[in-house]
């Protein structure tokens, strides 16, 4: 069976949570950042261990000798002695207990040695019973906020984030374009439409024969379980959990299938009944003209713009398709103009190993020189998150020089690539920063966002970020909910109050394309872009490996109908500068 990236992270990121367990130095934060960085790559570790040997998994950033010795032993047998033994010493179900917001590592721990609690199960019984208030640090409050945690567990379970599951789908669509006689083949469904979470995935295949097809992908080394094995449709379970559906269409009904499969029901329902008005029939074999109650003819079906332009609609792409408004712009031509997947010039947050990033500054400018962007902002933590080993005034201000210095060689080297001096400012409870003002005012880009006191009242949040969207220094709030999705919800605040504030300041709001964040939601860029507030695309990231993250944060701009000229970051640096405080 296939050994997949996902796979690797995840059981490296249990190692990180049991070590912290039992408060070992140092390791644990060793072993998330290779998870985080594992988790994002785009080549599979098993390949590049088929090439290299242990050597060439050393390279990868932030593993050292003891870690990917652990990975090839993983490669190898399908397990880690290390890992077991672990789990053996504390056997929790530590994957769904740590997605309970405010139950840590060592909280588990101290839940399983005086309350044998293990699964979900006994946290929600410990906790409605009333044994949870008796365990010293868990009083009526925390419990409380347990018992919404373990609700918000139980609701979002059963969808996968869309960019952490996309590389196994990306993989098997890669497979099925090498079958001699496959012409096309589309990812469709909420995958195609880019929306945050997935339930399963759908795989869309133009060929002549489909019984090649079939067979190869019911047998892929992916495949843990085979549902069903038709002539022109199959569905299996892939290793990392997700059911995949495949069908095989002809190309004449490609366009149409492609309409149908893409959804969402919705909108598919919409059109549909635009078909019925104009005397036709919309079905997933294409658009046809009904006489007498019968198809007649076929009058569009092999394009999707085919079929949007006979029912008189502009085309309307898939990350709008989502019956929000969509068909009424489509109908008077007056369809946004979405950003390209290709418009972003410069990363506006990024985390080096200054702070709890995996990677230096230098590493960080080849990388995003070898994706085509032409800027980045260094936007480490600072000093309130210890965990973080965040910046004070003094190396905030040492760093500058750093960056100052990679500047001139840039320059030196003819190469046209700017850093510019940013930061991941903590906002306080009570809505100051962390970061001095005098030193701030140095820096070309501050980023503003909130790690604590997440459970604050709806009131005394939104006064808090918009206490820090008034100073001026402030230039971006990052993260601006606070979402981590399948996780944790974000924190109560008035949206809607927030965006007032950000147009009256004059303060960009973040679209956060890490993949398990997508903060701000679709439905609150409509709102930015509606008021005419400026937002940014940023990765967060916090490894190399995590600057392809752009193409989520761009898909969720598009869901949000967001343009070029909505985005700061998608104009050159100059004019970008001009635009933050």
């Amino acid at each position: 069976m296939r050994i997949t990236n996902a796979e690797i992270a995840a059981i490296l990121g249990e190692i990180a949570e049991y070590l912290e367990m039992d408060d070992v130095p140092f390791k644990p934060r060793a072993y998330q950042k290779v998870a985080d960085v594992i988790g994002s790559l785009e080549e599979e570790v098993v390949e590049i261990y088929k090439k290299g040997g242990l050597k060439a998994i050393e390279k990868i950033p932030g593993v050292g000798v003891s870690i990917a010795e652990k990975i090839e032993e993983y490669i190898k047998t399908g397990r880690i002695q290390h890992y077991e033994e672990l789990k053996k010493k504390i056997p929790v179900d530590l994957r769904t207990l740590s997605a309970v917001e405010g139950l840590g590592p060592k909280k588990i721990k101290k839940l399983y040695w005086e309350l044998d609690i293990k699964t979900l199960a006994d946290l929600e019984q410990a906790a409605l019973s009333g044994a949870l208030n008796k365990v010293d640090g868990f009083g009526p409050k925390s419990t409380e906020n347990i018992i919404k945690g373990i609700e918000f567990v139980k609701t979002s379970g059963g969808r996968l984030v869309l960019g952490n599951v996309f590389p196994a789908i990306a993989h098997i669509k890669s497979e099925l374009e090498g079958i001699k006689g496959v012409e096309k083949v589309s990812i469709v469904g909420s995958a195609r439409r880019k929306k945050e979470t997935v339930g399963d995935f759908d795989l869309l295949v133009v060929a002549k024969d489909a019984q090649p097809v079939m067979d190869f992908f019911v047998k892929m080394r992916e495949v843990i379980r085979v549902h069903a094995h038709g002539a022109t449709k199959s569905s299996v379970r892939i290793k990392s959990g997700i059911d995949v559906d495949i069908r095989v269409v002809s190309k004449e009904s490609y366009g149409a299938a492609l309409v149908y499969f893409t959804g969402s029901k919705a909108h598919n329902v919409l059109l549909r009944q635009l078909a019925i008005k104009k005397g036709l029939k919309l079905n997933e074999y294409g658009l046809f003209r009904m006489k007498g109650g019968k198809e007649e003819k076929m009058v569009a079906g092999d394009t999707e713009e085919g079929i949007y332009n006979t029912l008189g609609l502009e085309y309307i792409e898939p990350e709008m398709r989502e019956d929000v408004g969509e068909m009424e712009l489509a109908q008077n031509h007056k369809l946004p103009s979405l950003i390209q997947y290709d418009a972003i010039k410069g990363d506006l947050q990024i985390q080096t190993n200054w702070s709890d990033g995996a990677n230096t500054i230098e590493e960080y400018v080849d990388a995003a020189m070898r994706l085509g962007l032409e800027y980045i902002v260094i936007t480490d933590h600072t000093k309130r998150l210890t965990v973080a080993n965040g910046l004070d005034e003094t190396r905030l201000l040492e760093q500058m020089k750093v960056i100052d210095g990679v500047n001139a060689k840039l320059k030196k080297e003819g190469k046209k690539f700017t850093v510019l001096k940013g930061s991941e400012v903590d906002i306080l409870k009570d809505g100051t920063l962390d970061i001095a003002d005098e030193v701030l005012k140095q820096l070309d880009v501050v980023g503003a966002s909130v790690h604590s006191y997440f459970n604050l009242s709806r009131e005394a949040q939104t006064k808090r970020i918009i206490a820090a969207m008034e100073n001026p220094h402030v230039d971006i709030i990052f993260h601006p909910t606070g979402r981590v999705i399948n996780r944790r919800p974000a924190y109560d605040i008035d949206i809607d109050a927030i965006i007032d504030a950000a147009k009256r300041t004059k303060t960009v709001l973040e679209i956060n394309a890490f993949p398990d964040r997508l903060d701000l939601k679709d439905e609150y860029v409509r709102k930015c872009i509606k008021a005419g507030v400026k937002l940014s695309i940023d990765t967060d990231a916090h490894a190399v490996a995590h600057l392809p993250f752009l193409v989520w944060g761009i898909g969720q701009a598009r869901r949000g109908w967001a343009e070029t000229s909505d985005i700061i970051n998608a104009w050159p640096v100059e004019k970008m500068k001009k635009m933050l405080k």
